[in-house]
């Protein structure tokens, strides 16, 4: 693996111009990092993104744009098939990756993957929940200490998202159309985020009971679930969520309880505060800070880059994320592929 980069120029490749890239684009464009080239197997895709952001070089051949090279960094947007086959190019080619979550379909296609690269690059999954701006007020609240230990912590999430809609499919599948064929939809899709949160916010967890339910119709993955953990020295913690749940925004919401040894710590939607002082709540306004988690990811991949220092997220702690989430799956009895 090469050596830290110091204050010697970054130069990135982005592959994948789908829906989730542009806030990907804005932020390296924040960080003053040239993004050099696009690809996407859909070439529309790559040549309106970059058109939309000056870039000159456009692909719809990973292959070719590894071949042509030029470029220390590839940001891999692309849908989850094409994570493994594109993580294992920029290793061959000694090109650092930054990897878009779930970074493979399976733990078993994970592990063979981290396997394969080593520590032949520079290696950090794209998990950009837990630097959220309200989920971090939350973590830096538990580490100012104001709710002392964490004993137990209860999240959740809402949303209206696969509800039928008159004259019109539902809102998540008309904006991510690739829903319609994923066999594990909401743990897998959005719920991974929500348990990667746990683990930052209350240490090691393990799966102890799960349920899966479909409420949406002709659809074959779950869209609701309840998920019961237990962490080290007693403590429990839950994960449930629904994405068919009438009344919510079709975007879901986020609702999370943090129980401490001094206090406890709420954060409703956009509001956080503890329990018994509601009138000193901060609040985040969401939607016009919605920029600002993809903006810390990058920060923080730059930062272990230019110096040579762990990533929060990396492959490796990444790893423990998917096997959580996978455990899910596996104690509601859905059967996982090899």
């Amino acid at each position: 693996m090469s050596a830290a980069f110091g204050d010697s120029p970054i130069r990135v490749a982005l592959a994948g111009a789908g829906m989730i890239s542009v806030y990907h684009l804005r932020a390296w464009q924040a960080a003053g990092i040239p993004v050099v080239a696009v690809c996407d197997i859909d070439r529309g895709k790559a040549e309106s993104r970059a058109a939309e952001f000056g870039i000159d070089r456009i692909y719809d051949d990973p292959e070719a744009l590894f071949r042509d090279g030029g470029f220390d960094v590839v940001d891999i947007a692309a849908s989850v098939g094409a994570h493994a086959p594109v993580t294992r190019l920029a290793a061959d080619q000694g090109v650092h990756v930054m990897l878009q979550k779930p970074m493979t379909e399976t733990v078993a296609e994970a592990e063979a993957l981290v396997e394969a690269v080593g520590d032949r690059v520079r290696f950090m999954v794209h998990e950009n929940y837990r630097f959220r701006p309200h989920y971090m007020t939350v973590r830096r609240w538990i580490d100012e200490g104001r709710i002392g230990k964490v004993r137990h912590a209860a999240i959740s999430c809402r949303g209206s998202g696969l509800c039928p809609r008159d004259g019109a499919e539902p809102f998540l599948l008309e904006r991510q159309p690739y829903l319609r064929g994923f066999r594990r939809n909401l743990v897998f899709e959005t719920m991974i985020h929500h348990l990667d949160v746990l683990r930052c916010l209350c240490g090691p967890l393990r799966v102890i009971a799960a349920r899966l339910s479909r409420l949406a119709e002709d659809l074959p993955g779950e869209d609701t679930a309840a998920i019961l953990l237990e962490g080290d020295d007693g403590l429990i913690a839950t994960a449930d969520g629904s994405i068919c749940a009438p009344g919510y925004p079709q975007l879901h919401g986020d609702r999370l309880e943090i129980i401490g040894t001094r206090a406890t710590v709420i954060m409703d939607y956009n509001r956080v505060y503890l329990v018994g002082a509601e009138g000193e709540a901060e609040e985040v306004d969401l939607l016009g800070r919605y920029q600002e988690c993809f903006d810390a990811v990058i920060a923080s991949f730059l930062t272990g880059l230019r110096h040579g220092t762990p990533f929060e997220t990396d492959r490796l702690d990444n790893l423990e994320t998917l096997r959580l989430m996978e455990s899910a799956y596996r104690a509601a009895g859905v059967e996982i592929a090899a």
